[in-house]
């Protein structure tokens, strides 16, 4: 066995999983270990931000981590190697690598090309992937330019870099011609394996990019801009980027930029995607829930409901759950690829929730099943999942239907936009005491407006209508919980 097969078998590298449903990368939010820690299967050894939630990475691995690729702050696409384990410490020092036989003096050689070796292929996410056997042969080092640092230049090939003992010293090849004077003066452009793939889609020559990543690399950003109509001449290009990474940048004209990643670009896509897709319809009604207040205040000393969170949200969904049992056909989606409507026979109720993070909107599974005690358990447990950052992304899949409760803020109601994929969602507004004509008298009551906005698709005006006329004929009357539920 050589001192290479030795070493690739004794450090383990952890890639960056797809922690949710397709997703592209991952922020790193905080490390809980360094290197020279020892770890074990199943430790927690990081915790990355998605676009959909927060997540705690265990590590597959038992040993000492030798390496962290990538600091805190940092994006890093699904596959890329994040932490590398010396599954063996106990071995000692790390064995030195045979001279590689492209380091003998041999006939300039042309430079490899920016693709990958034939025959390899991307590792697919998820725990414990086994390193990769497929071996890069090293470059030959170009007379007068600098070699890069070791740690840099793994990272760039997409692994971590492995702690080898200096080689002896190998004889200086025999001195090469000159340099062009049209070679670029700092050698092979500095990029990511899917960057290098981006430029050659787009077309561009990494040559003339300007890099704005840490030590010099060049970004996927700095390949679109490369990639935009040039800018006036006026325009000075931007200098490269410190390490650290900057949350926001003040201008001189006084403006705050900050990028736009995890939940906010999420958020920001999904949105987009929903607004010009699905064709709004948004309806309102005003209702008196005067007896739906009395009724909150009544469950709250009720035994059946101890030690439980009961508010007008909690009796504002159950309304919406039995309205939907009423009027199944409503609990749908629209399926664009096979051109079908998909009539669903479960409610999976999502409740928007405003979070440091964003703007997020976790379900509850089969609600129209759940018991009035159910729900406001799973409920209070949503709202305190996602405040805490903790929500998994299984819990913002599958949803049918949505609540926002912008009335918490003070507002009457509005015209919420659906969450991609779902059916409906209902804005529950303020309550506020005001004039109402209550059994031929002018009287103050409690009263809400309630909006409803639905895909024209799926729902037709008369059937988004009586939906939302059965919501209010509940929290008017929520005998009708009985009734009608």
């Amino acid at each position: 066995m050589t001192a290479s097969t030795a070493n690739d078998q004794r450090f383990r590298e952890f890639k960056m999983p797809d922690v949710g449903e397709g997703l592209t990368e991952a922020e790193i939010l905080k490390w809980y270990v360094q290197p020279g820690d020892t770890v074990t299967d199943g430790q927690v050894v990081c915790e990355v931000e998605t676009a959909k939630a927060a997540v705690e990475l265990p590590i597959p691995y038992d040993g000492v981590v030798h390496e962290l690729n990538f600091g805190e702050g940092v994006t890093v696409d699904v596959g890329t190697v994040i932490i590398s384990v010396d599954t063996d410490p106990g071995a000692g020092p790390v064995a030195p690598a045979a001279a590689p036989a492209a380091e003998v003096p041999a006939a300039p050689a042309a430079p490899e090309e920016d693709e990958e070796p034939q025959g390899r292929q991307a590792v697919l996410v998820g725990y414990g992937a086994a390193p990769s056997s497929t071996k890069r042969r090293p470059r030959r080092q170009q007379p007068g330019v600098p070699a890069q640092p070791a740690a840099l230049q793994a990272e760039l090939n997409g692994h971590a870099a492995p702690a080898v003992a200096p080689a002896a010293p190998v004889a200086a090849p025999a001195p090469a011609p000159a340099p062009v004077a049209s070679a670029p003066a700092a050698g092979r452009p500095l990029a990511k394996p899917p960057v290098r793939k981006l430029a050659k889609d787009l077309g561009i020559d990494l040559a003339t990019v300007a890099p704005t990543g840490p030590e010099g690399i060049i970004t996927r950003e700095d390949v679109y801009a490369a990639a935009a109509p040039a800018p006036a001449p006026a325009v000075a290009v931007p200098a490269a980027v410190a390490p650290a990474p900057v949350p926001a940048v003040v201008s001189a004209d006084r403006e705050r930029r900050v990028p736009v990643k995890g939940v906010r670009k999420a958020t920001a896509q999904a949105m987009v995607a929903s607004a010009f897709t699905a064709p709004h319809v948004t309806e309102f009604i005003t209702v008196d829930v005067t007896r739906t207040m009395k009724l909150v205040q009544e469950l709250k000393q009720d035994p059946d409901m101890a030690g439980l969170r009961v508010n007008p949200l909690l009796l504002v969904a159950k309304a919406f759950l039995i309205a939907i049992r009423r009027h199944p056909d409503v609990n749908a989606a629209w399926d664009e690829a096979n051109q079908e409507i998909v009539y669903k026979d479960y409610i999976n109720l999502g409740i928007a929730a405003a979070t440091p993070r964003g703007l997020i909107v976790p379900n509850i599974k089969d609600a129209g099943t759940k018991t009035l005690p159910q729900l406001a358990t799973e409920l209070a447990e949503l709202v305190s999942t996602a405040r805490e950052g903790k929500t998994s992304p299984a819990a913002m899949s599958g949803g049918t239907v949505t609540i926002t409760n912008v009335g918490v803020f003070g507002v009457d109601t509005g015209t919420p936009i659906l969450n991609p994929g779902e059916s409906a969602i209902l804005a529950f507004g303020a309550v506020k005491l005001q004039p109402w004509v209550h059994k031929g008298k002018v009287k103050a009551r409690q009263v809400t407006t309630l909006a409803l906005s639905f895909d024209h698709r799926l729902i037709d005006g008369e059937l988004g209508s009586r939906l939302l006329a059965d919501i209010a004929a509940v929290l008017e009357q929520p005998r009708r919980l009985i009734t009608w539920g």
